[in-house]
């Protein structure tokens, strides 16, 4: 018996059908059935579903003799099912990597055998122009908790969007209920009520499981038909099963009523969902309902008392409404631009204050914190220069009252505040590793210290100018104009002082000082990786394997998987601890929902994304994994064992661009596949002779100028106009062995 039946019902999907079924049937979990339904789809879908079946005995075939509907082929799949539990899979949407070991994970952890009746898993809406975006209700999963639960113990879960394909059923809960699906259009909805409803234990798995396709041609959420009068024949059928179930209507008849009303305004609210002739209808319809289905004595939420009017009522309401907003939009912009006008005005009148020699103003990674080559800075001027005042620029609050970010008692002011205007205007200094904004001017007498995020190799400045997609939605000739207040860049050496001078052709004068962040690296001993571990809650015995990817610019969102994390944690089996840490323009997006989370949760990784200082990350590892991040410049220092893993660098170099290539010049081994990598590692080959001859050449080469003092030498050459020896290309450090002398994987 099969842990799960995915039932897959297909009509007019040859196009996306192949991506479906591959999604599925190469997943690292292949205890699985496919039933795929043939609901007489008039295209090729039928002989693709052969195909399948042909080569991969998991998959049976239905071909039903006449269209029955998305509802009636997912019951025509259901007699079939011998699986544990139900998945019904749209044959447009697709799987991602790893989601069924997941789920298979999850219902283990809820259950064993005797698991949940049903599992809720998050998802992300896929678009046509590659963006991704993930449920806006994700926090609902996460916040269920681990145990099971009812739905009227956490009615938030009713909240998520009422569809049948992210959840999992357990079969005989299903059998048992008897539950089916109705004709109709809207059949998600008369099948997610009465289940979840019914079930006595529900699970969640915060774990984008599942990519929803948008603007299917033939979806019916994008065709404008009478087709969507069909939610009310729907909800009725709620209603009904609500009548014969006295000890649940109590509870949902109210709840059921408000979601009815609400489902319906939304449908006509759309403007592409119903003809405009068939709109006073549609409502007519509604608010019959809606006072036919009403529970005696229950409030109306304000918000669907429009329903208990007219229609003209409720579209004079509708256009009031977008009349009101487009007026306090004006308004809103009225007052910004009047009010940066008189700030102006003001500001051309009154005498500018002379700069205070003495007041240093910070920022790095746009305004989040004391982080980066300026915190480095400002802790060295702390120490050697106590009469600099230092002042740190923080974008909100939120910031602010963090410690990780903003250590108790730094004296900071939040972006765009009356004191942040004050302190900008009279500082002598400005040290950010990002371009100020473009509010703040470049005073005579003032000096601009710009310390970059770290050694290039992939195309930056002017250079994104042939590289349309890599710099999409970034203003090159702007950066210019800001990068020309820079007076002093900081290099880590000769290759990129070259690089910085080519991509920013400004006025500034590179500052041979070496990378401040990195003096922690070089001076770094046992003590301090011990101390980052221990926090870290790594067993002291263990291999750590950092893995840091950076991002793609040939995918929207700039996030693509190439490596299954699980798997290689797996692999890496006991006595390691596989460290993660995604690109920090991905920690927002819908990447840490693919899988990261959930498995940090339980405790199979540990996701490290939202480390603040990522040099805590390098000291506690044993050896660093990455493709084609800057975090290998810095990490070099520490003469640990580093692989590229380069599966992609034809397509990564073809679209970004980079300075040199790093498959031919690399600090290690590199893999161009999961097997090689996998090779390396069991081998031993990643700390072999040749691997400490590759990183010791690479260190030479790009690290001339790290000798452990950057930040006293920014100090004392650049803030006080001390004389101080500039670094020797020779005085980079030696190595430092790997704490563990252990193969990562076990040789096979």
């Amino acid at each position: 018996m099969p842990r799960f039946s995915v039932i897959v019902p297909c009509f007019k999907v040859q196009g996306f059908l192949r991506e479906c079924l591959d999604s599925v049937l190469d997943q690292s979990f292949r205890d699985i059935e496919v039933i795929a339904v043939d609901d007489c789809s008039p295209d090729g879908s039928g002989a693709i579903l052969d195909e399948y079946a042909a080569r991969d005995d998991r998959v049976r075939v239905l071909h039903l003799q006449e269209n029955a509907g998305l509802g009636r082929a997912r019951n025509a799949g259901l007699p079939h099912a011998t699986g544990d539990y139900l998945f019904f899979l749209d044959s447009d949407d697709t799987l991602t990597p790893g989601a069924l070991r997941a789920m298979a994970d999850r219902l283990e952890e809820t259950g064993g055998p005797d698991g949940p009746d049903v599992l809720v898993f998050d998802y992300a809406r896929t678009y046509w122009w590659g963006g991704t975006r993930r449920n806006v209700l994700a926090r609902v999963l996460a916040e269920a908790g681990e145990d099971t639960f009812t739905a009227a113990e956490r009615p938030e879960i009713l909240d998520l969007l009422m569809v049948v394909w992210n959840k999992v059923y357990r079969r005989d809960f299903v059998e048992r209920e008897g539950f089916t699906f109705p004709p109709g259009y809207y059949e998600d909805t008369p099948w997610t009520f009465p289940v979840m409803f019914s079930a006595e234990r529900i699970a969640t798995l915060d774990r984008i499981c599942l990519n929803y396709r948008q603007r299917r041609q033939g979806n019916i959420l994008s065709t404008t038909s009478r087709k969507h009068f069909d939610v009310h024949a729907q909800y009725e059928r709620v209603f009904a099963f609500l009548d014969a179930r006295p000890e649940l209507a109590a509870r949902w008849r109210p709840f059921l009523h408000a979601k009815m009303g609400e489902h319906c305004l939304d449908i006509l609210s759309k403007p592409d969902r119903l003809p405009p002739s068939d709109r006073a209808e549609f409502f007519h319809r509604t608010a019959e309902m809606f006072r036919a289905y009403r529970p005696r004595d229950a409030a109306v939420p304000a918000e669907l008392r429009v329903l208990e009017g007219s229609y003209a009522a409720y579209r004079l309401r509708r256009q009031s409404g977008r009349a009101a907003r487009e007026l306090e939009r004006r308004t809103r912009q009225a007052r910004a631009t009047a009010a940066g006008r008189a700030r102006r005005a003001a500001t051309a009148l009154l005498p500018r204050r002379p700069l205070d020699p003495d007041l240093v103003v910070y920022s790095a990674f746009s305004h989040r914190g004391v982080l980066g080559d300026p915190a480095a800075i400002h802790r060295a001027a702390r120490e050697l220069a106590p009469h600099l005042r230092g002042v740190w620029v923080v974008r909100d609050e939120e910031c602010a009252a963090d410690p990780a970010l903003l250590p108790p008692g730094t004296e900071h002011v939040v972006l765009g505040s009356a004191a942040y205007r004050r302190v900008t205007e009279r500082a002598a200094f400005f040290v950010n590793n990002v371009n100020w904004p473009g509010a703040v001017d470049k005073r005579a007498g003032s000096v601009h210290i710009h310390t970059h995020q770290g050694t290039p190799l992939k195309y930056m400045g002017v250079d994104l100018l042939g590289r349309p997609g890599a710099r999409h939605g970034l203003d090159v000739p702007q950066m210019l104009r800001r990068a020309d207040r820079w007076d002093h860049s900081l290099v880590a050496g000769r290759y990129a002082e070259r690089i910085w001078e080519r991509a920013y052709p400004c006025h500034f004068t590179s500052a041979r000082t070496g990378s401040p962040r990195n003096d922690v690296l070089v001076g770094a001993g046992a003590e301090e990786s011990r101390r980052v571990r221990e926090r870290l809650g790594v067993p002291e015995d263990h291999t750590v394997v950092l893995y840091a990817p950076t991002r793609r610019e040939y995918r929207r969102g700039g996030l693509v998987e190439r490596l299954d994390v699980a798997r290689l944690a797996a692999d890496l089996g006991e006595g390691h601890t596989l460290v993660v840490r995604l690109h920090p323009s991905l920690a927002t997006g819908p990447a840490r929902g693919l899988g990261l989370a959930e498995l940090h949760r339980r405790g199979v990784v540990v996701d490290a994304t939202d480390e603040p200082h990522v040099e805590d990350l390098m000291l506690a590892s044993d050896l660093l994994i990455t493709d084609y991040s800057a975090l290998m410049f810095d990490y070099a220092l520490l003469d640990r064992p580093i692989v590229i893993h380069a599966d992609d660098w034809g397509p990564y170099t073809a679209t970004r661009g980079t300075y040199f290539d790093i498959t031919e010049e690399a600090p290690g081994h590199v893999s161009r596949s999961y097997r090689e990598l996998a090779w390396l590692l069991a081998s031993g080959a990643w700390r072999d002779e040749e691997a400490a001859r590759l990183r010791a050449s690479f260190r030479a080469r790009y690290c001339e100028y790290e000798d452990g003092r950057a930040a006293e030498r920014v100090v004392r050459t650049l803030l006080l106009g001390e004389p101080m020896p500039a670094p020797e290309p020779s005085g980079v450090p030696g190595a430092r062995a790997v704490p563990s002398g252990r193969d990562l994987l076990p040789s096979t």
